[in-house]
């Protein structure tokens, strides 16, 4: 049974669930970051799916980046499947700017994160999820 990794879920808020995915905010006010992460059991590497659903990963993926992309203005979205720390297989959707504090390197390991405050958090939640909404589904 599919579970998400406690250290994804003390890092990022829900916004919703997608087909396959769940679609989370990463806590860290710095940049505009989503993380889909695939509800199912024991995944590592996205070859570990069915070519079905690694199509659907795929889909699902490309839209978050244009969206996310759209609404926040970035200059460049960088999108990675790392899993050095936490093997469940998630994708990280970060939107990139050219003055950003991490600009061009890599933002993990650099500077201290910034959580949002409960209210930004919420406005945010709001701004994805109405961003999202054409392949978010009900009732999560």
């Amino acid at each position: 049974m599919y579970q998400l990794h406690a250290h994804l879920a003390a890092d990022t808020l829900a916004i919703g669930q997608f087909e396959l995915c769940d679609v989370r905010l990463m806590d860290d006010a710095r940049y505009p970051w989503v993380i889909l992460v695939p509800r199912k059991e024991g995944l590592v590497e996205s070859y570990q799916l069915p070519q079905a659903d690694q199509q659907l990963l795929m889909h699902e993926s490309a839209f978050v980046t244009e969206q996310l992309a759209q609404l926040v203005g970035a200059d460049k979205m960088n999108v990675a499947v790392l899993g050095n720390v936490v093997s469940q297989l998630h994708i990280h959707h970060i939107a990139r700017y050219k003055a950003d504090e991490c600009w061009p390197a890599p933002v993990w390991g650099k500077g201290d994160v910034v959580h949002y405050q409960a209210a930004e958090a919420q406005a945010v939640v709001k701004q994805l999820t109405q961003a999202f909404a054409e392949l978010l589904r009900d009732g999560i």
